[in-house]
C-alpha cells in the first residue's frame, strides 16, 4: 500500500458522515508505518474500543469504512477461530465480528453487513508472517506469500462490496 494522510484517510470513509470521519481517532503511528507490509489500513480506535476502521485503495481511491463489534457477541477465550478475510487462525479473542454500515439509505435505515476479522485488523502483518498469533500450533498452507495476499484481498473485496451495496426494498437479504 501507498503511504497516505490524514485528510486522504478522513476524506476515504463511505458509511459515516463528514462529520464523524472528522472526529475519529487516526493510528498515533501512522508516521511509523511499514506501508510496504499493508494490503489496507487497519486499526481499532484507542479511545473508543468498540470501533474500528479499514481503509483501502479500490479501483484507484481509497475507500474507509468503520467498524463495530458486533453486539451481543461472545468471545471465547478457550475456543480459536479463523479470520474470514486473511483465513488466519487464532486462539481465545483474536477475531471478533466486526459490522459495517451500509453506504446510502440502507445504511441510514440501520442495515449492516459483518464479518469475522483478526481483532485487531492486522490481517497484512499475519498473512506475510510479520506477526504472530500466538496461536501455539501454526498452520502451514500450501500457498505462497503472494497467493496468501492475493486471498485476504479478495475476501476484503467481497465484504466491501457488501458495504458499498445500498439495496434498500430490493428484498435482498
Amino acid at each position: 500500500m501507498n503511504p497516505i494522510g490524514e485528510n486522504e484517510i478522513r476524506e476515504s470513509f463511505v458509511n459515516c458522515s463528514k462529520g464523524e470521519a472528522r472526529r475519529l481517532n487516526l493510528p498515533r503511528d501512522l508516521s511509523e508505518l511499514h506501508w510496504e507490509d499493508l494490503d489496507f489500513l487497519g486499526w481499532c480506535d484507542p479511545g473508543a474500543p468498540d470501533r474500528g476502521y479499514v481503509v483501502v485503495e479500490r479501483n484507484g481511491e481509497l475507500v474507509g469504512i468503520t467498524l463495530r463489534l458486533a453486539q451481543g457477541t461472545r468471545r471465547s477465550f478457550t475456543k480459536s477461530a479463523i479470520c474470514s478475510v486473511c483465513v488466519t487462525p487464532h486462539a481465545g479473542n483474536g477475531v471478533t465480528l466486526f459490522t459495517a454500515s451500509r453506504v446510502g439509505a440502507a445504511g441510514r435505515q440501520g442495515n449492516t453487513v459483518g464479518t469475522y476479522m483478526c481483532a485487531d485488523l492486522a490481517c497484512s502483518l499475519y498473512v506475510r508472517g510479520k506477526k504472530q498469533t500466538g496461536y501455539g500450533m501454526r498452520f502451514e498452507e500450501t500457498l505462497t506469500v503472494e497467493e496468501r495476499i492475493a486471498r485476504t484481498a479478495v475476501n476484503l473485496e467481497g465484504f466491501l462490496d457488501k458495504v458499498l451495496e445500498d439495496n434498500v426494498g430490493s428484498g435482498a437479504r
